[in-house]
C-alpha cells in the first residue's frame, strides 16, 4: 500500500477492503460488488482508485448500451418518505 494521508483527518492509517459500490447516472444504476477501496481507520473516509472508477464507468455504459451483459439483475423496493 502506498503512503497517503487522509484529506479529512490527516491520518496515514488505512485498510484495504472490498465494498458494494452503487454507480448511478441519470436514474440508471449499476451495483458493483467487491469494489476495492482504501478506508481511513481513524475517520472512515473511503478512497477509490481512479482506474477502478473508470472501469466501473466503462462497464455501466457498455451494459446500458447493450454492448455487454451484466452478471445478474436485482430488484430494489422503493417507498417515498411521507
Amino acid at each position: 500500500m502506498r503512503e497517503i494521508r487522509c484529506n479529512t483527518c490527516d491520518s496515514n492509517r488505512y485498510e484495504e477492503r472490498k465494498i458494494n459500490y452503487l454507480y448511478s447516472y441519470q436514474g440508471k444504476y449499476l451495483l458493483v460488488p467487491n469494489t476495492p477501496v482504501e478506508i481511513c481507520l481513524d475517520c472512515g473516509m473511503i478512497y477509490y482508485d481512479a482506474a477502478v472508477l473508470k472501469e466501473i464507468e466503462r462497464c455501466f455504459f457498455a451494459i446500458h448500451q447493450q454492448h455487454e451483459m451484466p452478471d445478474s439483475y436485482i430488484q430494489i423496493p422503493s417507498k417515498s418518505y411521507t
